[in-house]
């Protein structure tokens, strides 16, 4: 086995005396700093690499905090002006996940920079981190190597704003195939709006 081999085995056991206290040491050292920081390298480097991370010119890592729980409703004194149904203010849950956010927040910051991938790396009962991978479509080092340029195209800005990402293809439910997406694709607007509307083709 690899170096890398031996760190994903070490990760895949969260529950072991190592990680447990690696993981509270790092978690009380995150609290102390910002909560969207760069970093000079992964703390997961063999999570990042299968995430399409390289150690070279271009590629860039950012650590970020994102407070935990459900969504309360942002309305003014808990006041919802409309039906019963609509009332609820606490117990609601956010359409998206919380790597999203995550995503999302970085890439409002670093708005020139591409989100590539993110993953999971600490948590505590407040907070929950991620590292975002986040690739520089205007660095000749990647609009130069054939396996990463595609994301310098315009079409891949603020990907992670439109739910194009892993983590926003998780939420939006584009992990299951077949059957139990036939209500998904192209996405749920999109499949409501066709089926619920009347075509009438010129020759039917």
């Amino acid at each position: 086995m690899g170096a890398y081999k031996y760190i994903e085995e070490l990760w895949k056991k969260k529950q072991s005396d190592v990680l447990r206290f690696l993981l509270r040491v790092r978690c009380w050292e995150y609290r102390q700093l910002p909560g969207i920081m760069r970093l000079n390298r992964p703390s997961r480097p063999d999570k990042a690499r299968r995430l399409g991370f390289k150690a070279k010119q271009g590629y860039v890592v950012y650590r970020v905090r994102v407070r935990r729980g459900g969504r309360k409703r942002p309305v003014h004194k808990g006041i919802v002006y409309g039906k019963p149904s609509s009332q609820g203010i606490t117990q609601l849950k956010p359409a998206r996940n919380l790597r999203n956010v995550a995503e999302e927040r970085v890439g409002r910051k670093c708005a020139g920079l591409r989100v590539l991938n993110s993953y999971w790396i600490n948590q505590d009962s407040t907070y929950k981190y991620f590292e975002i991978i986040m690739v520089d479509p205007a660095h000749n080092a990647i609009r130069n190597d054939p396996r990463i340029n595609w994301i310098a195209n315009p079409v891949h800005k603020h990907r992670e704003l439109r739910g194009l990402t892993a983590a926003g293809k998780s939420y939006r439910g584009m992990r299951a195939k077949g059957h139990a997406a036939n209500k998904l694709r192209p996405s749920r607007r999109a499949n409501w709006k066709r089926r619920n509307s009347l075509s009438l083709k010129r020759y039917r």
